[in-house]
């Protein structure tokens, strides 16, 4: 969108090649590809880091966190994982900073008859896919792990599917960003026309919604963080996910001693913390590792995660906003997917054409929802779905008139 060198006439030099607004995960990986291709950037965030990536866990889980009608976003979080070793590496050469990425992989777990029936439909699913997934028995999982509790009824092992410390990662994307040439300027942005930029890459956040109109919306999670006695390192290497008695939870050791557990999905916009989300997901927790019981409860935090209608991220081009590209709408999947939307959105800045992965990605998906048009998920069920069926005329014969 901007293929303009940096020995730009010195008449233009103060104004940014791009402003990128949002300055978590997104828009600082954004900020520092766009600053090392020698554009200039500003970045927009009196707070940055404070999002959704200070509660998130950081799991990078393509094949766990593969669900049922979710096939194009799959295929995103694959290839964005795929980019995750070279990009941690290449993070860490720039700024001299471990940002936690660790390769141990991921256990799938069901603590009862029940929940291993659950895990094994959605496992025999993501096997249909191609995806590196290898069931194993209760003592397999036992000699992985050995502080797994003797009455999980069974697993999986997805190999590839890694972790990252967001907490070590945001601080280091911002030194690089900024020693990339990327400038960060500390104020809120209101409205986006007080933006002066060549280009306007919004990574708000929950905060799109009412910069761009776009359907992005918060969904709370509420998290836990533990601590191993004595500032050991916890007694298991793997990331942990299941179900114990039908909840969901996930457990991630860090080499320091901490564990995060996690997390509550709620349409909640709230940050409030509750006694049953607290106790709900320790139940969990000490369900599947006993020893959990033993560490120490550190913090306990909510989170808004930017959600859109089909839990799939906003990349790419506003229609009716010229200069202006989104890349929001992350959901739970904003750490695993930051090399990606960082690549395919500089890419975009430089060159101006639309990489095809953006493709189904993009905001016009959503017809005019957030644009001051009719909200596209009552399309299904308009009266008119019937033709003229209930008002004496014919059936409508094809799925493109139902649907028209």
């Amino acid at each position: 969108m901007t293929g303009r060198s940096p020995s730009a006439p010195s008449s233009d030099r103060v104004r940014p090649d791009v402003a990128v607004v949002g300055a978590g995960p997104i828009g600082l990986a954004i900020a520092w590809r766009c600053a090392v291709r020698g554009l200039r950037v500003q970045v927009h965030d009196p707070a940055p880091g404070s999002g959704a990536s200070a509660v998130a866990a950081g799991m990078l889980s393509p094949v766990a966190e593969a669900y049922f009608g979710e096939r194009q976003l799959t295929g995103l979080l694959l290839a964005s994982a795929a980019r995750w070793p070279a990009f941690a590496a290449e993070l860490t050469e720039a700024t001299g900073v471990e940002i936690g990425y660790r390769t141990e992989g991921t256990l799938m777990v069901g603590l009862t008859g029940d929940d291993l029936a659950e895990a094994r439909r959605l496992w025999a699913y993501q096997q249909g896919l191609g995806l590196p997934v290898t069931p194993l028995r209760p003592s397999e999982l036992r000699d992985r792990e050995p502080a797994l509790a003797p009455r999980v009824r069974g697993g999986a092992l997805a190999p590839t599917d890694h972790q990252v410390d967001p907490r070590l990662l945001v601080p280091a994307l911002r030194t690089a960003a900024q020693r990339a040439g990327a400038v960060l300027v500390p104020q809120p942005v209101r409205r986006l026309s007080d933006v002066d930029a060549k280009v306007v890459v919004v990574a708000a956040g929950c905060g799109a919604a009412a910069l761009t109109g776009l359907p992005v919306r918060p969904v709370k999670g509420q998290i836990l963080r533990l601590r191993a006695p004595d500032g050991v390192a916890p007694g298991f290497r793997h990331v942990i996910r299941g179900y114990a008695d039908s909840e969901p939870v996930y457990l991630v050791p860090r080499a320091d001693g901490e564990v995060v557990l996690g997390a509550t999905v709620e349409e909640r916009a709230d940050t409030t913390v509750t006694a049953g989300a607290v106790q709900r997901l320790l139940r969990a927790g000490v369900d599947l590792l006993p020893e959990l019981a033993e560490y120490d409860l550190v913090e306990a935090v909510a989170g808004l995660r930017p959600g859109t209608p089909d839990n799939a991220p906003i990349l790419g081009p506003l229609a009716d906003r010229p200069g202006v590209l989104a890349a929001t709408g992350h959901h739970r999947h904003g750490i695993v997917l930051t090399p990606i939307t960082a690549d395919l959105i500089a890419d975009l800045v430089l060159g101006g054409v639309a990489d095809p992965l953006l493709a189904p990605f993009r905001a016009d998906r959503f017809g005019s929802a957030g644009l001051g048009g009719p909200e596209p998920l009552l399309a299904p069920f308009r009266a008119d779905r019937f033709g003229g069926a209930g008002l004496g005329g014919p059936e409508p014969t094809t799925e493109g008139d139902r649907w028209s």
